[in-house]
């Protein structure tokens, strides 16, 4: 299989409260796997939190380019990432990519969508989440008139004026609401206290409340909580599952973080195992890298794969929303094609 990437940034349409990474947006690579005729796509997007970089995905990218040409097909899934992953630690968005390009070049020599070839039921997909980034208040209406469509929205908390946010929120909308707090409570008596005060104002769950580092805190807080917490910066890969139980109602799975749509399948599993509800989130992402998590939304008790509405331009044209559900299409492969040429090389 011959490897190609491309390095871009992805600029987002609104201030979020937190750092894009980068003066002119969040870094993103985009790869293709050609094979038998045919060619998959993927995806690396790079928060700061990730510690990746163009160069380090680049770096990765021509180490992986010997493993992948040593197999003439994406077929052996399992073996490639395997040798894939052993590479080097971390790179997780990297991995992604490769992974993602590899499912949709199966899907497309097998003349079949992802789902179908994951056993996933297309009907199922649920609602996705339309996040409300923290940015100014005056800019609150707005933002909820361009999420009209759909019936669950998602705040970013974890700042002074938290009850304020919602305060105003709930003066111009009171759909349901998932609440991020981004690891920005430090004191469990405090964070259950607010997550009562949440409770009876429509919200869901709230996702990662306190620092990661906080582990008998958040065991605790769980425990007495009225509503879900959900594991986002606590959880990254499959060897971080075996840490959730008793700590979390449940864990968000994004592909940048677990490698890919392989390894999240394989937490899926284990999250139903152990009765954790399962969000499958995205980072700052085009319709590319989400049209492949979109695959697996079937398994999932809620998403939030809004990604591509939140950026000024989305580089490809793949799954939809309709009233907020998520749509797949039959087209074979993660069904997400370029909008334009790439630049890939």
């Amino acid at each position: 299989m011959k490897l190609r990437y491309a390095h871009h940034f992805l600029e987002f349409k609104y201030p979020f409260g937190i750092s894009s990474g980068s003066r002119t947006g969040t870094p993103v690579t985009f790869v293709s796997l050609a094979s038998g005729g045919a060619t998959g796509y993927g995806e690396a997007s790079m928060p700061p939190y990730l510690g990746e970089s163009h160069e380090s995905v680049g770096s990765f990218l021509e180490k992986a380019k010997p493993v992948l040409q040593e197999f003439p097909g994406p077929f052996s899934l399992q073996d490639i990432l395997t040798k894939v992953d052993a590479i080097e630690e971390k790179n997780t968005a990297a991995k992604a990519a490769i992974d993602i390009a590899l499912h949709d070049l199966a899907g497309k020599l097998a003349g079949k969508p992802v789902h179908e070839l994951l056993k996933t039921d297309k009907t199922k997909t649920p609602h996705s989440t339309y996040t409300i980034g923290l940015g100014d208040l005056h800019l609150l209406p707005q933002k909820i008139l361009e999420a009209e469509g759909f019936p669950m929205l998602k705040i970013k908390l974890g700042s002074a004026n938290d009850r304020q946010v919602i305060t105003e929120l709930r003066k111009h909308t009171q759909k349901p609401l998932a609440v991020d707090v981004n690891q920005g409570w430090k004191d469990k008596h405090f964070a259950l206290d607010m997550i009562h005060w949440l409770s009876v104002r429509n919200v869901v769950f709230v996702e990662q409340p306190m620092p990661k580092t906080m582990t008998d805190e958040m065991g605790w807080l769980t425990e007495r909580s009225p509503l879900p917490t959900i594991a986002d910066e606590s959880v990254q890969r499959l060897s971080d599952m075996w840490d959730l139980r008793g700590i979390f109602s449940g864990v968000n799975i994004k592909l940048m973080k677990c490698t890919g749509i392989l390894e999240a399948m394989e937490m899926i599993a284990i999250a139903k195992a152990d009765k954790l509800k399962i969000l499958i989130g995205c980072m700052s992402e085009t319709s590319c890298a989400v049209s492949a998590a979109a695959q697996i939304s079937p398994l999932a008790d809620w998403c939030d794969l809004d990604g591509p509405l939140l950026i000024k331009k989305d580089y490809f044209d793949g799954i939809k929303f309709v009233n907020g559900k998520i749509v797949l299409n039959d087209e074979a492969g993660i069904g997400a094609v370029p909008k334009e040429d790439l630049g890939l090389k």
